[in-house]
C-alpha cells in the first residue's frame, strides 16, 4: 500500500493502522467470493481478520464503503487493459493475435475480479453512480482503444467510412463483459471452455476489421 491512509476521523494510519486496514480488505475480499454481497456484516467481516467491529469502524464508514475500497483497487488494475489493445496491430497474423490476446486478458481479469465485478454491477445495475463510474472506467480503458483502432483501419481504407468506431467498440466490449460474467453459465449451453476463447476472438476481429482472422 502506498500514500497516506487515514481513519475516517482523518487521522493518518501508522504502519500497524496501515496492515490492519489491509487484512480487512482481505477478510471482506474473501468474505465476498463466497457470500452474498447483501449477507456480509461488519461483526463477520472482523471477526475474520482478528480483530473487533469498533476496528473496522475506524477505517470504514460500512460495508458497502469497504467494498467501494476494494472496487477502486480493481479499477486501477483494469486500467491497464488498455494495453492489450493500445498501438496493437490488426492486420493479418498480427491482428489474430490481438484479438486473441485481449479475450485472453479480458475474460482473466474478470475471473480474478468475479466477486467485486459482480458487486459492481449489482450497484450500478441500483442507480449507484459511484459503482456505476467505476463500472465504466473499466470498460472505458478498452473501449476507447478500440475506438481508435477502427478509425485507424478507416484511415488506411480498410475498415469502411459508414461503420461507427464508437458503436462497434462499444458493442464489442459490452459482449465480452457480458460473456466474461457468464463463463461458467456457457458449459450450460454445451460450450466447453476451450471454445469460448477462440470463438470471442474471432467476433472481436470480425467486428474491429470486418474480416476473419488469418491462419
Amino acid at each position: 500500500m502506498t500514500g497516506q491512509v487515514r481513519t475516517v476521523d482523518g487521522r493518518v494510519a501508522g504502519r500497524r493502522g496501515q496492515a490492519t486496514r489491509q487484512k480487512l480488505l482481505d477478510c471482506l475480499s474473501e468474505m465476498l467470493s463466497s457470500s452474498p454481497y447483501r449477507d456480509v456484516k461488519v461483526i463477520d467481516v472482523a471477526r475474520k481478520a482478528g480483530t473487533s467491529p469498533a476496528t473496522f469502524y475506524q477505517y470504514f464508514p460500512d460495508v458497502e464503503g469497504a467494498v467501494l475500497e476494494l472496487a477502486e483497487e480493481m479499477a486501477q488494475e483494469g486500467a491497464g487493459l488498455t494495453e492489450l489493445v493500445a498501438g496493437r496491430s490488426w492486420v493479418g497474423k498480427a491482428g489474430r493475435q490481438t484479438a486473441e490476446e485481449l479475450v485472453d486478458g479480458f475474460l482473466d481479469f474478470w475471473r480474478r475480479n468475479d466477486a467485486i465485478l459482480r458487486v459492481v454491477d449489482l450497484a450500478a445495475a441500483e442507480g449507484d453512480k459511484r459503482f456505476y463510474k467505476i463500472r465504466m472506467r473499466i470498460l472505458n480503458s478498452v473501449t476507447g482503444s478500440l475506438t481508435n483502432a477502427v478509425k485507424d483501419l478507416q484511415s488506411k481504407g480498410k475498415v469502411d467510412k459508414d461503420v461507427s468506431p464508437a458503436a462497434v467498440a462499444g458493442s464489442l466490449v459490452m459482449m465480452l463483459s457480458a460473456a466474461a460474467s457468464h463463463q461458467k453459465g456457457f458449459t450450460s449451453w454445451g460450450v466447453k471452455q476451450a471454445e469460448l476463447r477462440p470463438n470471442l476472438a474471432l467476433l472481436v476481429h470480425l467486428g474491429i476489421t470486418g474480416k476473419k482472422p488469418a491462419r
